[in-house]
């Protein structure tokens, strides 16, 4: 690898790492119930991070990080101590990482079609997984079959506003990452952004 494209390498991931960290941080920020930004982290994460192992790590620790200001400083009042891990966080780290896995197979060649598909299909894994982990952790569903469904109907009001905060968030990253590249091309390494692509 050249200086010149080390320096790029480095300046791409800075970039996509600073835009992870501030959509977790956006969690702060007052917004409607399920409107978060944890698909189009992991989705954005899977697309463009080169070592696919950053993409798994560095959104799951912005994530958890702003878990634990969430958990310790916003809702403190709720807590009668640090809470490092919240009930069902590992239900919603795992959907994350199978979120993340999703992107690298679906996310190989971005183009509008493949980051809707993504999006929805994250959607789809995040609603299933984290409301299993609520069946299976909650007092109020019967660890039945019948209990399961109940859960998730319940959790279908829920829906729209995850379908939001998902398509939202993934098309904010990856317009701005992309933006970027047609703005800063020293951020491209071997391939035109979907902008460029299109035109043709």
């Amino acid at each position: 690898m050249t200086k010149t494209t080390n320096k790029k390498v480095q300046l791409r991931f800075s970039l996509i790492s600073v835009l992870i960290a501030l959509a977790a941080l956006s969690r702060l920020i007052p917004h409607p119930p399920n409107v978060a930004p944890i698909a189009g982290m992991a989705l954005f994460g899977a697309a463009y991070y080169s070592k696919k192992y950053w993409a798994y790590l560095i959104p799951i620790v912005s994530m958890w990080v702003s878990d634990l200001i969430l958990n310790n400083v916003v809702y403190a009042q709720y807590f009668d101590q640090f809470v490092w891990f919240y009930s069902g966080s590992l239900f919603t780290y795992g959907a994350f990482a199978l979120i993340v896995l999703l992107g690298t197979v679906a996310l190989k060649k971005r183009n509008a079609g493949s980051i809707l598909f993504s999006a929805l299909g994250a959607s789809a894994i995040f609603f299933i997984v984290s409301n299993f982990g609520v069946w299976l952790s909650s007092p109020l569903y019967a660890k039945s079959w019948e209990g399961l469904i109940a859960c998730y109907v319940a959790a279908i009001p829920f829906l729209q506003n995850t379908l939001l905060g998902d398509l939202g968030y993934t098309a904010l990253l990856f317009g701005l990452f992309e933006l970027s590249m047609v703005l800063f091309p020293e951020l491209r390494i071997n391939r035109q952004p979907i902008a460029e692509r299109v035109k043709r």
